[in-house]
């Protein structure tokens, strides 16, 4: 299994990760709301991101998320790329998308 630095070992530091992800787009939100006019090209891409995150923390929270091992990147990741130099928080996204791909890094 290949792993990458920062790799959640619990379903916990999971669960930690995906809500500094939706705390990330709070903030991200905040910045936008004092100049939306300067950002209203990304508010709808932002507002995805948002949505998809926080079903992916509620399914987490409630059990019915499942890791989807060499599955493909989560849809997130691809708005993550349109977000382009205003997404600070894409090397977080790559490690929450890659643990979703290839499961928790457990040492043996």
């Amino acid at each position: 299994m290949k792993t990458m630095k920062g790799q959640p070992k619990t379903i916990d530091e999971y669960i930690d990760l995906m809500h500094q992800a939706v705390y990330e787009v709070d903030e991200l939100r905040v910045i936008i709301g004092d100049e939306e006019d300067r950002y209203a090209a990304i508010i709808p891409v932002v507002d995805a991101l948002d949505q998809q995150l926080r079903k992916m923390y509620d399914d987490i929270i409630s059990g019915r998320y499942q890791f989807d091992p060499n599955g493909p990147d989560l849809p997130c990741m691809a708005l993550a790329d349109k977000l382009g130099k205003h997404m600070p928080f894409k090397p977080l996204l790559k490690i929450i998308n890659h643990t979703h791909r290839f499961g928790l890094h457990i040492e043996e």
